[in-house]
């Protein structure tokens, strides 16, 4: 990393330290915190479940809301009138666009990604207000992009144009939003913040690359490390919600290498009190019964991004000292 972008992270890292204290002391005084979740990846990030499609598309978020096998399970997310429901508790970010938490809007065009079943989880256990700080550019990788100072540079290519921008683009993101929070969400206006919780979901890029499946153990530690540091959190939590394309029928080395790393870091001596790791094989569904028979963006099903981030949310909540969540096996 070289001494502009350190000494720009370090004025962040100051700014971040220094606003909370600021909001504390200079803001009326308040019993709500605004609880600050950030959530980042590639395109399962952004999200893809399809909300509404063609009539014999299946895996739809309005067919599961219609089926009567799963219409218990998913009929909460719409009013008495039948329309979707606004959360009036959880706020989100996403690119240029701000607002109150409901369905579609703030994923793929016309779909929902882990933000939905994640702010839901909060907003449901939470009695502060929930902001969610969403990046999910599509195709990046942690070798790339994504990748964390600590880890050097990527061979011979140095921290630029592909290669750590999206990281320094997270932290430096997330200090304007911060500090800008009482702005872009009036009704937030005057409450104090917390940065609480860290949520990860990715994978895909670096599993193409036998090179990168092998290094995505370390980068994702130096990843936690790094992200903690920068944004002045020690010990944020961090939950990683496993690269689980393909099911619990995935057998290409590279991806299995990319969910076995995820899970080891979370499961460390040094995370293992602060970070957890979600299994997400368990959510696949495969195209017979998805909108689309391509495994990429899980088939583009509506249930699977919704139950990646409820137990994402879930295992979040756990962190913070709310209900364990039910233990999870190795095996369907």
């Amino acid at each position: 990393m070289n001494l502009l972008i350190s000494i720009q992270i370090t004025l962040i890292s100051a700014f971040i330290s220094g606003y909370a204290y600021a909001k504390e002391s200079c803001t009326p005084r308040s019993s709500k915190t605004i609880k600050v979740f950030i959530l980042a990846g590639q395109s399962n990030m952004e999200g893809h479940g399809l909300i509404k499609g063609r009539p014999e598309q299946k895996g739809t978020l309005e067919k599961l809301t219609k089926n009567p096998a799963t219409t218990k399970k998913y009929q909460h997310l719409k009013d008495k009138e039948g329309n979707w429901k606004v959360r009036d508790d959880v706020w989100i970010s996403w690119y240029n666009k701000k607002g109150k938490l409901t369905i579609g809007g703030y994923a793929g065009r016309g779909s929902i990604g882990p933000e939905l079943g994640f702010g839901w989880a909060l907003g449901d256990y939470s009695s502060d207000p929930i902001v969610l700080i969403k990046f999910g550019p599509g195709g990046t990788s942690l070798a790339g992009p994504w990748r964390p100072p600590s880890s050097g540079n990527n061979g011979n290519k140095q921290r630029g144009p592909g290669i750590g921008d999206q990281y320094d683009h997270l932290i430096s993101s997330t200090a304007r939003q911060l500090e800008n929070l009482g702005s872009e969400f009036p009704q937030l206006k005057g409450l104090k913040f917390e940065l609480a919780g860290f949520g990860w979901h990715q994978g895909w890029n670096d599993g193409c690359s036998m090179k990168d499946s092998k290094e995505y153990e370390s980068n994702m530690a130096n990843f936690i490390r790094d992200i903690r540091k920068d944004l002045n959190s020690p010990g944020l939590p961090f939950v990683i919600a496993g690269s689980g394309f393909g099911g619990w029928e995935q057998k290409i080395d590279r991806r299995l290498m990319i969910m076995s790393a995820q899970k080891s870091v979370a499961q460390s001596n040094e995370f293992k009190n602060n970070a957890k790791y979600v299994e997400t094989r368990g959510f696949f569904r495969d195209g017979p019964v998805s909108p689309r028979p391509i495994r990429y963006h899980w088939c583009c099903n509506a249930e699977s991004y919704w139950l990646i981030g409820d137990g994402m949310g879930k295992a979040m909540i756990e962190l913070l000292g709310g209900p364990k969540t039910p233990p999870q096996t190795d095996k369907p």
